[in-house]
């Protein structure tokens, strides 16, 4: 118990680092943490948010206002804002509001545009999502293959912090080996050290979603979609407890006995067994292009954003 106090998330080397110096489980740090007191009308706002990002994720802050204040709440965006940004949501269309990259972090370009994705363990992406409880709120990650859909691993968390992300990831690694790409979006979660360096050891290339490409991570955000409308919005979830027992047998049928219809009506688990019947590809809306090196991407800082594309069209 000693050794659990000696971990502060204040100091300079990262949790991740500080439990592994302590010989204590990250699992027991973060189970400890306390959600801080929750305002109500804060709740019932991020409920709505949530369901109609859900149905049209191409909303920013902008329209949620006046989607919420079309259904009788008066609120400013600034509120909306601050809401969407504790939730981890931003509208698919370019803009500066997207996950939020910490300013020292390095951030990764994106690798798979274009890219036919024709076995299983090829490619592996993860995305955090907001899950709501009667009186608070989870956040949920996942990591899922790409070919197959299957969801291979998740973990869900009362905070954003980083280390319920590594988790995750070591848990699909040591379950079911390695891929060949993996990729994120450029949240701090995921550019952070402690998650990158596990990446880096295992020898898997890193590529992240372009500025303002929610498209890049498109799989992700399907499964988020079916998660939501298929169990948690209709099982209205009280407590992490119950949301942990839920999400156990939700990801098991959705693995194990959901079709899918982009798999030929075969199950995820079948698909990843057997290599048959999968596959994916995020089209290149440019495919005769060049890559072109502005003085603007030579000379950028760690972490700071890449845009989603530095091309141009090449005339043959």
């Amino acid at each position: 118990m000693m050794r659990q106090t000696w971990i502060d998330k204040e100091d300079a080397v990262s949790v991740v680092q500080q439990c592994v110096l302590a010989g204590v489980s990250r699992a027991t740090i973060y189970a400890r943490q306390k959600p801080g007191p929750v305002d109500e009308s804060d709740l019932l706002l991020s409920r709505l948010i949530d369901e109609e990002y859900t149905r049209r994720p191409f909303y920013g802050s902008r329209k949620m206002v006046v989607f919420l204040k079309a259904a009788g709440h008066s609120v400013n965006r600034k509120r909306v804002q601050r809401l969407m940004r504790e939730m981890g949501l931003a509208g698919m269309a370019p803009g500066p509001n997207t996950s939020r990259p910490h300013s020292e972090h390095k951030v990764y370009p994106y690798l798979l545009r274009g890219v036919s994705v024709v076995r299983p363990n090829q490619v592996w992406s993860t995305d955090i999502t907001y899950i709501r409880l009667a009186h608070g709120f989870a956040y949920l990650v996942a990591v899922i293959d790409w070919y197959s859909r299957r969801v291979l691993s998740w973990r869900i968390s009362n905070s954003m912090e980083a280390v319920f992300c590594v988790d995750c990831l070591e848990e699909a690694l040591r379950t079911h080996g390695k891929p060949e790409i993996f990729n994120s979006d450029q949240g701090s979660q995921f550019t952070s050290e402690g998650f990158t360096d596990v990446l880096k050891q295992e020898g898997i290339v890193i590529s992240m979603d372009g500025r303002g490409r929610a498209f890049d991570n498109i799989f992700v955000e399907r499964l988020w979609r079916s998660v939501k409308h298929e169990d948690v919005y209709l099982k209205g979830y009280a407590s992490m407890g119950e949301l942990m027992l839920g999400l156990a047998d939700y990801f098991a049928f959705y693995n194990n006995e959901r079709p899918h219809q982009s798999l030929g009506q075969k199950t995820p688990d079948v698909v990843y067994r057997t290599a048959i019947g999968g596959g994916a590809m995020i089209v290149d809306k440019f495919p005769r292009t060049v890559e072109v090196r502005s003085e603007a991407a030579e000379n950028m800082k760690p972490g700071q954003r890449r845009p989603a594309a530095s091309q141009v069209e090449y005339e043959a």
